[in-house]
């Protein structure tokens, strides 16, 4: 063999590694993905079930949360 060819297989045989490591980076973001999904159903999932149940209070809902408007403030004394 010579130098060309086996230089020729080199190259075939960092391209296919290069690939290998593309198709597991591919994978592992897959992974990611799907992973992140269930996590937000869960949460969402819990969340509902939590709401429904008798008794708890869900501070987190926003209906006990008041705002304070400008308008509403008392005009300060000089």
């Amino acid at each position: 063999m010579n130098f060309q060819t086996v230089s020729l297989l080199m190259n075939y045989l960092e391209i296919g590694v290069l690939l290998a490591i593309l198709f597991r980076l591919g994978r592992t973001f897959e992974l990611i993905a799907n992973t992140q999904r269930q996590l937000r159903r869960t949460i969402h999932h819990l969340g509902e079930h939590r709401a429904n149940e008798p008794g708890v209070n869900n501070a987190l809902d926003g209906s006990s949360i008041t705002l304070a408007s400008g308008s509403a403030r008392k005009p300060a004394e000089a």
